[in-house]
């Protein structure tokens, strides 16, 4: 989640159907980001690691959708943690790498 030479960032994303996109509900650096992902696992959420994926999010406003940029990137972890959330018997690589 984060490494010892880097400032903790965390970026929230939320997708309902009725959605255009998905929104970014919560976002921070040091204690709000270990707040996040606290909340997070908490709830039984999974936290994914990409901090080139967090840096774009956070250029988001807070309650906006993503960027159309961002689609893609997003839609291959959502499709990854829909997989998971399914209990498929053989889940595809994780897009992060771990």
């Amino acid at each position: 989640m984060t490494l010892p030479d880097r400032p903790s960032v965390a970026v929230a994303l939320t997708y309902a159907e009725k959605d255009s996109a998905p929104r970014v509900v919560a976002k921070g650096k040091g204690e709000i980001a270990r707040t996040i992902i606290e909340r997070a696992r908490s709830a039984g959420v999974y936290v994914h690691e990409s901090p080139e994926l967090v840096a774009l999010l956070m250029q988001v406003d807070l309650d906006e959708h993503i960027p159309p940029q961002l689609y893609v990137a997003v839609a291959e972890l959502l499709a990854w943690l829909y997989h998971i959330e399914a209990g498929a018997s053989r889940l595809p690589t994780d897009p992060g790498g771990r």
